[in-house]
């Protein structure tokens, strides 16, 4: 008997619990020439903007010992191209489609939110709340309790859709983050988001990333990644997708075992564009394996 992989996240029942990361995996469809997508738990898309969005100058990734840092700059085709060119093929997958967006302004997420509510096809919102708020000063509405608090209260309110908001790990506590967003009326956690990194060249002194600073992921964030996600499970009553440097099912099952009831998979994909699918495999063959019939039997079961 195959071991059952299906996951609840709030209501949103999944196969299993692999979905893809946002911005590593582009709109899903790219992957098609690589494995039925369909297979996945989910795919979260590439996080989108009212406005198609440049992102920034090259150079934009680097590679980092166990890792890699990226300033893309949340380049993206907006919204609108989404919805009319892209989701209609999505709609003939098998996965659900998690949205995730982003705004420099409430009023930007607001209204990115009323646009995907009721669409064909979108089974839930992921939130990236890592964006600089423009109107209080830069400040990233995911680094600041009561930014956050207001912004997702705000959303709540303007879609009836599943709604993940994925929290940032520069933060002194995440689990006052945790606890605001799901006091907002957040459905869901996902985390975390990259760590902020920096790499010089030091032959020519100057910043590998013409953006000077960019976002760490990686196997080398995943000891940060597991314990913000044990820390936040304690400290709140919903869902959490784990994500961070996941690149085996073994990976995966330390998000789980921490509290995580599914995870994302980023980075891996740009080693192994099958990483995601490889690794809902290796769940069923660990939990065959040990004798495990149902993979929610292991959420949150770490011992000690």
């Amino acid at each position: 008997m195959r071991p059952d992989l299906s996951v609840n996240l709030a209501g949103l029942e999944l196969k299993n619990p692999v979905m893809t990361a946002s911005g590593t995996f582009g709109y899903g469809l790219e992957f098609d020439p690589f494995f039925d997508i369909g297979q996945l738990g989910a795919i979260v898309v590439k996080g989108l903007s009212l406005k198609p969005k440049a992102g920034n100058p090259p150079p934009r990734i680097v590679e980092t010992p166990a890792g890699m840092l990226n300033a893309i700059g949340l380049q993206n085709v907006g919204v609108d191209v989404f919805l009319n060119e892209k989701m209609p093929e999505l709609r003939e997958k098998k996965a659900p489609v998690i949205v995730n967006f982003f705004g420099n302004t409430e009023e930007e997420y607001v209204a990115l939110a009323e646009k995907l509510d009721g669409v064909d096809g979108i089974a839930a919102l992921e939130a990236n709340i890592s964006c600089p708020n423009v109107k209080a000063g830069g400040i990233a509405f995911g680094t600041d309790a009561s930014v956050a608090s207001t912004l997702i209260g705000k959303i709540r309110k303007s879609t009836s859709l599943p709604l993940i908001v994925k929290l940032s790990p520069n933060v002194t506590d995440i689990k006052v983050m945790a606890r605001a967003v799901e006091e907002a009326g957040a459905d869901i956690l996902s985390m975390i988001n990259t760590l902020t990194g920096m790499s010089i060249d030091v032959r020519t002194r100057r910043s590998n990333l013409a953006n000077m600073t960019g976002g760490l992921s990686g196997p080398a964030i995943r000891p940060v990644a597991v314990r913000m996600v044990w820390e936040a499970a304690k400290s709140v009553n919903i869902p959490i997708i784990g994500i961070g440097g996941i690149v085996s099912a073994e990976d995966a099952l330390e998000f789980i075992l921490a509290g995580a009831s599914a995870v994302q998979i980023g980075t891996a994909s740009f080693i192994s564009p099958t990483a995601a699918i490889d690794i809902v495999k290796g769940l069923e063959r660990f939990l065959a394996d040990e004798g495990i019939s149902r993979l929610s039997d292991m959420i949150g079961a770490l011992e000690g």
